[in-house]
């Protein structure tokens, strides 16, 4: 054994160290209950309630154990994911042309001129039947678009 730490460059008390720290379980079972009851309960404030039911625990510790046991809250949601997560009538795709995706990408050149890009995926493969560059959009032009692309490679389900 003193042979393998030295040639692993560790110490032997770091081989033969041994925690005295339990597993803290009744404390995990106890920030679980918090969190239960109070759900919208953060680390801090699940710390104050614990302090205040006599628990010896440190904030730090509060907040590892907390995070362990996959506690945490967002914060803030986006407004415009919070919509599309509620739309109830997207399925998912299971083949290929069922649902296409389509989204503008902007960007500019150097001489300042606007860059406008119409991309359409399949949201099931990943394959892009048409990036579209221009300057300007025009509602007529992106119908074309469509069109042409749906002669090339059959009609969507959904869009």
């Amino acid at each position: 054994m003193r042979r393998a730490c030295q040639v692993l460059r560790i110490d032997r008390s770091l081989y033969t160290y041994k925690s005295r720290r339990g597993d803290q379980a009744a404390l995990k079972q106890r920030i679980k209950d918090i969190c239960q009851t109070r759900v919208r309960y953060g680390y801090r404030r699940v710390h104050v309630l614990l302090v205040r039911e006599g628990w010896p625990i440190n904030i730090k510790r509060t907040y590892k154990l907390y995070n362990e046991l996959g506690l945490q809250l967002r914060t803030k949601t986006p407004k415009r994911r919070v919509k599309a997560k509620l739309r109830e009538d997207r399925a998912e795709a299971t083949r290929c042309n069922q649902t296409w995706a389509m989204d503008f990408v902007h960007d500019q050149l150097a001489t300042g001129k606007r860059l406008r890009v119409l991309t359409i995926v399949d949201v099931w493969s990943r394959f892009s039947p048409a990036v579209d560059p221009r300057y300007s959009d025009r509602g007529e032009e992106v119908v074309a678009t469509l069109e042409r692309v749906c002669r090339e490679h059959g009609y969507p389900q959904s869009l």
